[in-house]
């Protein structure tokens, strides 16, 4: 008979009670599936990318237009992985983007809109996890399109995150992501080491 106990733990990914929709800025890597190199090569340290490669930058790129609070920073795609600073700050609504479904006669106010003065009229902010998981799907799907390879999966279940604490910590992430390209064969997700998580 199976016991839960005799499974393998995952690895808690996410700091334990922290919210990830509150603003700021946080570093992510994401793993492919089984760290296969499939967004293209290193050729003296700099990445060459595959059409896949491509795609992924493309996504990447249109996080913002699915979600107007959010700021892309430095990134990089690397062989098998992907890392990039995702940022957001409180943000006004919109005059002209009233909230839904808001329909009451003049002077009341549902009661599932929040009353509170210090939030109303902010764009909520959205979770790091939903970011990330509209990116992943968003690029497999494109993906799995242009290679006619349907519910082919291409990324690692998880990701990994940082909370960027100041601007040292926002220095040395930029950094580490501008000199990932020269430093692949080192790295614990190339192929060839032995991988750390």
């Amino acid at each position: 008979m199976n016991s839960k106990s005799n499974l393998p733990r995952r690895r808690a990914m996410r700091l334990r009670d922290y919210d990830y929709s509150q603003p700021g800025a946080y570093f992510v890597t994401i793993r492919v599936r089984h760290r296969k190199c499939l967004f293209g090569t290193i050729i003296g340290g700099k990445m060459r990318l595959n059409e896949i490669g491509q795609i992924v930058v493309e996504c990447w790129n249109r996080i913002p237009q699915h979600f107007p609070s959010v700021e892309l920073g430095e990134s990089v795609i690397m062989p098998n992985h992907f890392h990039g600073i995702i940022s957001w700050s409180i943000t006004e609504a919109r005059a002209s983007h009233p909230p839904e479904n808001i329909n009451t006669r003049r002077g009341e106010v549902p009661s599932s809109v929040d009353t509170n003065p210090v939030r109303r009229g902010e764009v909520p902010s959205p979770a790091l996890g939903k970011i990330v998981a509209y990116f992943k799907y968003q690029s497999t799907k494109h993906i799995n399109q242009h290679h006619n390879t349907p519910r082919t999966r291409i990324w690692q279940r998880n990701y990994y995150d940082h909370v960027i604490r100041d601007d040292t910590d926002l220095q040395r992430l930029r950094q580490y992501i501008q000199d990932n390209p020269m430093k692949w064969a080192l790295d614990q997700l190339h192929p060839d080491n032995p991988s750390r998580w």
